[in-house]
């Protein structure tokens, strides 16, 4: 007999994704923090200290993207079962020192232990085993972030300057109105992040299960699944539109914005899938030029390179998208 999940059950996976999808974000917004925080190693400690750093940015790195890849894993057994993959995030919390994103990351991550453990014990209630050993195999992997974050929750950090230094002439460019611009920029690709990673997993089960023509038998592909492994490719690439846009917020002593804008939506078919892309790539187009714009006009070289370059493979993932509308 198939497994029959409760409304019950796919609450507590739809926790999971929410969840791995808050360390993910809040794992890769304190990776991109990390240089910023490199600028207050006092000289002396500086050739230990920047080891120090580098190797934790490193750590959250890795780990954001194995947070990325959990949640996808649970948003596809929940698509498996019949159920319907959350979009929606806990809130991360970035904080602003070694010790500190260290607490916050054992703190999600025996929040996590704590969680899997209530699904694990529910899948073999259910008799759910791949649920059961998909989680077995996620909780040993938490486990492993929350004894790396336990190593660093004792560092001490550097002092706070005890006196503000005054700001250079060439830096009063980067106002409050211009960071909140760069802001819709981070909560755009966190959005994308989301919503495509979603679809991804959703058009990979329509992918199984939606083979209508014996060329796509013979094949073991059609629309779906063509789409599914476009998804995947450009939620990657939008994953390092986050790191990039957010490092220099940072480094610019701007904070993040942690909240998605616009709601990720998701869609039921592959064709809802597309439709929904293509015109979020043409937001962040017209969005992203606008930075562009507003980055000429005050002088501001590097983050309209950057922009530049994001908006050539921002337009390519809408002429990706494009194609499939014709």
């Amino acid at each position: 007999m198939a497994v029959q999940p409760t409304s019950e059950y796919f609450d507590l996976l739809n926790q999971a994704v929410s969840r791995e999808i808050q360390v993910s974000i809040q794992y890769i917004l304190q990776h991109a923090k990390m240089e910023k925080l490199m600028r207050k190693v006092i000289p002396e400690n500086m050739l230990l200290d920047k080891t120090t750093y580098e190797a934790v940015g490193k750590f959250l790195k890795e780990i954001a993207i194995q947070e990325m890849k959990h949640a996808a894993d649970i948003m596809e057994r929940i698509y498996y079962l019949g159920g319907s993959a959350t979009t929606k995030s806990n809130k991360p919390v970035i904080g602003n020192s070694l010790s500190e994103f260290a607490k916050l990351g054992a703190k999600a991550e025996e929040e996590a232990l704590v969680l899997y453990r209530k699904i694990i014990e529910a899948a073999k209630a259910l008799g759910d085993v791949e649920t059961w050993k998909m989680f077995e195999k996620i909780y040993s992997q938490e486990e492993q972030h929350l004894f790396k974050f336990q190593e660093y929750v004792n560092m001490k950090d550097e002092p706070e300057d005890a006196e503000a230094q005054p700001v250079s002439e060439w830096r009063k460019i980067f106002t409050d109105d211009y960071f909140a611009l760069l802001n819709r920029a981070v909560a755009a690709e966190i959005s994308a992040i989301i919503q495509y990673t979603n679809q991804h997993e959703k058009a990979s089960l329509l992918a199984l299960r939606e083979k209508v023509s014996p060329l796509e038998v013979v094949t073991e592909s059609n629309k779906a699944k063509v789409i599914s492994d476009l998804l995947k490719k450009i939620f990657m690439v939008e994953m390092e539109h986050l790191e990039k846009i957010s490092e220099r917020i940072y480094l610019l002593e701007g904070e993040c914005t942690v909240t998605p804008d616009p709601i990720p939506q998701v869609g039921e078919t592959a064709d809802d899938f597309v439709k929904l892309d293509h015109e979020a790539e043409n937001i962040a187009i017209v969005l992203y030029r606008q930075i562009i714009a507003e980055a000429l006009k005050r002088g501001d070289t590097t983050t309209r390179r950057m922009f530049e370059d994001i908006v050539l493979q921002e337009e390519e993932h809408y002429w990706a998208f494009d194609d499939f509308l014709r």
